[in-house]
């Protein structure tokens, strides 16, 4: 009894072989059934080929005659456009598993393998990663040829797939990937292949993997079958001694009888990235070989460059002759070595193995094998080198086409590709194919990071973590029922009158503005900030970096706790305490819960007002965010707005509301020293000049009483006087910042202007931001990502200062850098309609409603409005200005939003920065 067999990754120099085939032979004879009669249909000659006729049935079956007189049998094959790349989740080895099942026959073909030997054939039937086929060859007599080609029409479209052939069938197929398991080196290659893929199918091995063998369901296998075993997806091959009018006539009488297909089957689109860099894998495994296998991403089989590397493969694996044949195996450093490429539609890997028996030499033999293959274009490659490889592969092909049997079989592998003629253009390119060509190609694919290499350890007894497999939840959840819900809260409707009507504003003894709003809230949670100022534009000069660095490193260590201490007694009190901000002001920031609120303060009082600043701490700090900051020396995004905001404002270098580019702040991180952060600290650091909100669950006589206790009397020695910002009011430009291999750009627009939030025009102002920017339905938004499909994200704001005379519009969009001219050029558009046109009573009207809606979303957060009530007492303001603005934006009308946007929105006042890479720029457009 013989096996339906599957293909295996087999990659040749040359013609490369289908995978392993197995044949029975048997002297008995059957009769054939009859043949249904069905209406007859009637196929198209398409082309002639070298003795080979295509014909197209209307069914979309392509048919393949290829006659041969000298032969004394006929071969009949079926090629299927499907096999393991179509695989979807959970279907890996779905292919490989329907093609045992197909052997299983149908209610008028059972037990496929039993009738074909009956008639004296071979057969096999094999799955790869681009297609299945099926084929039988049998002696030319009788009706064998009637009765092989009824045979498949039947299975194509009339398997049983039944659920009692898959119990018996689905072991045998485990079976198969048990044996393979037991071959380290085949194994090690997979591994390789699947680390040096990581979307594309062909990182899955054909045979699947174990569990979905062993749970598919035959719904499952069934739809596959139905979806990809129809005639418009399938080339029938004929070849051997026939009759072409009788063989046609019969084709056109089994196949024609099948309908064609009303599903459209789609292209699969997965393009496998660049790989970026060297990956490596390790196989332990009980054996006695170790091995190396090393692979290089290439290219698909119809690729100009695909004859070369094949060649290129040759010079360095033949044997005698190759290149590493010599220096491995010839000198006995490993016991064999082999290359390939495979034959595939998608870009594929071309992979060196070498069997290595002394452990000891495995590392060797792995850096021959890459300097071999890294240093080949660079090497002076000998035209004899080329010629064995050439003359080779042109015999094997001429003894191939002088057999029509295995052309007929051998075919399949290039209907794989996607054109049965690619045979012949594989052939003829092989006469083409230059030392100069070899050079180009391995130069550019056999680099250290197209690079994965694998390695097997031999290991008699490997020591595995235990497999695992999903939990079943409703055992894990049992008994969670019921339970009490503690701290419940209480209903509190978030409009500004309520928050208004709840909030304490008052200064305490020690001069802290307070802005306090308690309520019940769900856990009793509450937060808490703080905010202190300090310094004047004179004395704050050059300290922005410090004061940072000294913000955190305060956090570090006290007189009494180590950095360990601290964030132990943090957890215990059930906090998250933060202290940052820059050289003008830190803000201390609590949340916890009610009961934990004084120990947190407490703590956080200690972490202020006695740091140790230790050294080694500040070295720790330092080196982290070196290495943020180096990360961001080549982020487009930062690279863009850094660019844009120092060509729109002028302060200089020394000043702390100057932009810093990430190289300055790196520069500057690596000079600040512990004498420097002492030193700030003692002139700038103190709480004479605060502000405080709490928002939540809390005592306010308690918490006001503790933290007047805590900071009262702690002043700082430097003067304050708030630093205010300007316009600069620059001209307009454009600029382009070049950032290599860098898939996304960053556009960055904005100019200023002179206003304040208290002017007239603010409010219409901001909905100019919202019509034109400002959310999903926005005017940016809709055309460049909606309708252009250019941008991941994109949009525009507008805005205004509260104690400074200066605001300004702002813009963005994230675009691969082959978009960047047109997303700019988009955006650019609709900056001028807005500044000339007229909005809509629509867009006003959406505008208006988002803003408000986002207003109410914000302040039903608490975290939006501790800020916002600290801000607020900053401003010596209350809720009464926000109320004010809504009712002033909700009353405006498009004509008076229009007139805003004509006044002060000056397209040729924009300064446009994009930051990526341009080189890709003439890359097909992303969409």
């Amino acid at each position: 009894m013989m096996l339906a067999a599957c293909g295996g990754a087999q990659p040749s120099r040359t013609i490369p072989a289908p995978p392993a085939t197995t044949t029975s032979e048997a002297p008995a004879v059957v009769k054939a059934e009859p043949v249904k009669e069905a209406p007859v249909v009637k196929a198209t000659k398409v082309r002639d080929v070298e003795g080979i006729t295509e014909y197209s049935l209307p069914n979309g079956l392509q048919v393949l005659l290829y006659p041969d007189p000298t032969q004394s049998n006929i071969t009949v094959n079926v090629t299927y456009d499907v096999g393991s790349r179509l695989e979807g989740y959970g279907e890996t080895g779905m292919a490989h598993l329907l093609e045992h099942l197909m052997f299983k026959g149908t209610k008028r073909h059972r037990n496929v393998m039993k009738l074909l030997e009956e008639r004296g054939a071979q057969m096999n039937g094999s799955t790869w990663l681009d297609r299945t086929n099926y084929y039988e060859t049998l002696p030319s007599e009788g009706d064998n040829l009637a009765w092989a080609l009824d045979l498949e029409a039947d299975r194509m479209v009339n398997a049983d797939i039944s659920p009692d052939d898959l119990k018996t069938e689905f072991s045998v197929v485990r079976n198969e990937f048990e044996m393979g398991e037991n071959q380290p080196t085949q194994v090690l290659e997979q591994r390789v292949v699947s680390t040096a893929y990581l979307w594309h199918n062909y990182r899955k091995d054909t045979i699947g993997s174990r569990t979905d063998i062993e749970r598919v369901p035959v719904p499952a296998l069934r739809k596959f079958y139905e979806r990809y075993y129809q005639p418009d997806n399938a080339t029938l091959i004929v070849s051997g001694k026939f009759d072409d009018a009788q063989a046609l006539a019969m084709v056109e009488k089994t196949f024609g009888a099948i309908p064609r297909p009303t599903r459209v089957l789609q292209p699969s689109y997965t393009v496998e990235p660049q790989q970026d860099g060297e990956r490596t894998v390790t196989l332990r495994r009980n054996g006695d070989v170790a091995a190396v296998v090393v692979a290089y991403h290439t290219v698909g089989a119809a690729s100009n460059d695909y004859l070369a590397v094949l060649a290129a493969v040759d010079m360095l694996e033949r044997e005698p002759s190759g290149r590493l044949y010599k220096k491995l195996v010839a000198t006995k450093l490993a016991s064999d070595v082999s290359g390939g490429q495979g034959l595939f539609r998608d870009p594929y890997v071309a992979t060196f193995s070498a069997e290595v028996r002394d452990a000891k030499n495995v590392e060797k033999v792995e850096k021959i094998i890459t300097e071999e293959m890294e240093h080949l274009g660079t090497s002076k490659i000998d035209p004899k080198e080329l010629e064995r490889w050439r003359v080779d592969s042109l015999k094997n092909f001429e003894l191939a086409f002088a057999n029509s049997q295995e052309i007929s079989v051998l075919l399949s592998e290039f209907i794989g590709l996607g054109d049965w003629r690619a045979i012949f253009a594989y052939r003829n390119a092989m006469e083409k194919v230059s030392v100069a060509d070899v050079a180009r190609v391995a130069t550019a694919y056999f680099k250290a990071s197209n690079r994965t290499t694998g390695r097997f350890v031999p290991t008699k007894d490997a020591d595995r973590a235990p497999l695992t497999e999903t939990p079943d939840m409703a055992t894990f959840i049992k008994g969670i029922e019921g339970g009490e819900v503690k701290d419940k809260g209480e209903v509190f409707a978030a409009t500004l009158d309520n928050i208004e009507s709840r909030t304490t504003r008052t200064t305490l003894p020690s001069g802290i503005k307070a802005a306090l709003l308690m309520k019940k809230t769900r856990g009793a949670k509450v937060e808490l900030r703080m905010e202190m100022h300090w310094g004047d534009e004179k004395s704050l000069q050059g300290k922005e970096v410090i004061a940072d660095l000294a913000a955190e490193l305060l956090q570090r260590g006290t007189k009494k706790k180590s950095y360990q201490d601290l964030r132990d007694e943090e957890n215990l009190d059930r906090a998250h305490i933060s202290i940052g901000g820059d050289a003008t002001g830190w803000t201390l920031g609590i949340e916890t819960l009610h009961d934990k609120l004084p120990a947190a303060l407490e703590l956080a009082a200690e972490m202020l007002r006695a740091p140790t600043f230790p050294a080694k701490e500040l070295e720790l700090i330092k080196e982290e965010q070196i290495a943020q900051l180096e990360q961001r020396l080549q982020d487009p995004e930062a690279i863009a707005f850094q660019v844009q905001s120092q060509m729109q404002t002028g302060w200089p270098k020394s000043d702390p509301r100057y932009p810093m580019t990430t190289q300055e702040r790196l520069d500057a991180v690596k000079k600040v020293s512990v004498a420097d952060i002492q030193a700030f600290y003692r002139d700038f650091v103190g709480a004479n000049h605060a502000e405080l909100a709490v928002v939540g669950d809390f005592d306010v006589a308690a918490t006001t009483a503790q933290v007047d206790k805590l900071f009262g009397g702690w002043a700082s020695k430097k003067p304050y006087t708030k630093l205010v910002e300007k316009a600069f009011g620059k001209r307009g430009e454009q600029k382009s910042v070049l950032v290599k291999d860098k898939e996304m750009s960053m556009l960055a627009i904005g100019a200023d202007l002179e206003m304040k939030d208290t002017d007239p025009d603010y409010p219409a102002w901001l909905l100019v931001g919202q019509v034109l920017g400002g959310d999903a339905g926005s005017r940016i938004w809709s055309r460049v990502r909606e309708k252009e499909g250019l941008s991941y994200g994109a949009g525009a704001w507008t805005f205004a200062g509260t104690d400074e005379n200066v605001g300004g519009v702002g813009g963005y969009a994230l675009v691969a850098p082959q978009n960047v001219a047109k997303a700019k050029a988009s955006i650019l558009e609709e900056f001028s309609k807005m500044a000339t046109g007229t909005i809509t009573e629509d867009e006003l009207a959406r505008a208006k409603a988002t803003w408000i809606k986002g207003d109410d979303t914000n302040l039903s957060s608490d975290e939006w409005l501790v800020e916002a009530l600290l801000g607020q007492t900053f401003h010596g303001r209350t809720t009464e200005f926000r109320k004010n603005l809504r009712a002033r934006l909700q009353a405006l009308t498009a004509a008076e939003v229009s007139a805003v946007a004509k006044k002060y929105l000056k397209p040729d006042t924009l300064i446009v920065v994009d930051a990526g890479d341009s080189t890709k720029a003439t890359a097909p457009a992303q969409k």
